[in-house]
């Protein structure tokens, strides 16, 4: 099973750019030559984050005129590792690590610079000088959402959150929310999830007995938006959405959908653009390939955006939020002169 997903995932990932063989004009090298390989590694296989988040590699990958191979691990540990090996043992010049466990990945990282190999990680603290993390704000990100919910219920509420350990982005969201719950007196009555290949349906399972058990429950915090998927499901089908109100992390086109619905619990979110994060990821790996710094931290800033905001500005799909909300466009970090801009 691991090697046909492997075997899968590499071929079916594989991007090209025949177009720019010769060479990037007026890039250092080896971009000026072409023939420049650059691996995306991801710990999830599903998701609409994961397919904005690729769609934004491909992109910058095409105006840089390299070879983009993708593949997903799909929640696997071990499938993750030998991708990475996988990558080394191609020679590619960059290896962009999106999402895992540091314990897993730190020693196949390190292998990957010792031979030359450029890495950046996305959302995984490898604690590694030599490796520059991009990163989106985590703890922006949960203080903006959880600003809101103090703004509509104020002080005091009941809450849950659904939270797994060791996953960098969630440790980083639900420390914020633990100096919530200290700062603001909330009661934090149950704290469950899962990661999986079916994580809305699990967690909607987890909410349904959590709520069932604790009808007091009015706030939940969601730091990922396959999370938040999972908690709208169980309020709708235990029909408490008028009195349970979702505060998540992330968003895409049916995440706003969801928003939207009439009657939604899911009142607030914050992100950054998915599909931003994965070109600035393909820049940061490409600048150290060149030998240009991106800087050890890479850092992107998110964006509130309320049920409200989007009714009232007509916005349904992330192509209106990127409209409507300019930042959410795009990001000037991990540029450079030589950099062409994706095509939107």
């Amino acid at each position: 099973m691991k090697t046909s997903l492997l075997s899968a995932g590499l071929v079916a990932g594989l991007l090209a750019s025949p177009a720019l063989a010769e060479g990037l004009a007026g890039a250092p090298a080896p971009f000026d030559k072409g023939g420049v390989e650059i691996a995306v590694v991801s710990f999830l296989g599903s998701g609409d984050w994961l397919q904005a988040f690729e769609a934004g590699t491909k992109r910058q990958a095409e105006a840089l005129g390299v070879t983009l191979t993708l593949s997903q691990a799909r929640n696997d540990n071990d499938t993750q590792r030998n991708l990475v090996e996988q990558a080394i043992n191609r020679g590619v010049k960059g290896i962009v690590i999106n999402n895992g466990r540091p314990e897993v990945l730190k020693d196949v990282a390190q292998k990957a610079l010792d031979a030359g190999i450029k890495v950046v990680a996305y959302d995984v603290d490898l604690d590694n000088p030599a490796i520059p993390q991009i990163e989106q704000s985590d703890k922006d990100m949960a203080r903006l959402v959880l600003e809101q919910a103090i703004k509509d219920k104020g002080d005091g509420f009941t809450a849950g959150a659904v939270y797994v350990a060791g996953f960098a982005p969630l440790d980083r969201r639900y420390a914020v929310f633990k100096d919530f719950v200290e700062t603001h007196k909330l009661t934090e009555k149950a704290v469950w999830g899962v990661v999986n290949d079916t994580v809305p349906a699990s967690v909607a399972d987890q909410t349904k007995a959590v709520l069932r058990a604790n009808p007091d429950i009015s706030v939940i915090f969601t730091p990922w938006d396959e999370f938040a998927k999972g908690v709208k499901l169980a309020t709708d089908e235990l029909g408490v959405s008028d009195k349970v109100k979702i505060y998540g992390v992330d968003t895409s086109t049916a995440d706003i959908q969801l928003m939207i619905e009439p009657d939604s619990a899911w009142v607030a979110t914050a992100a950054t653009n998915a599909a931003v994060v994965g070109e600035v990821a393909v820049r940061a790996v490409s600048l150290a390939i060149a030998g240009q710094d991106p800087g050890h931290s890479v850092l992107l800033q998110p964006t509130l955006v309320t049920r409200d905001d989007l009714i009232n500005n007509k916005i349904e799909t992330i192509e209106d939020l990127q409209q409507k909300f300019p930042a959410f466009s795009a990001s000037d970090a991990a540029t450079a002169s030589w950099i062409p801009a994706p095509k939107k």
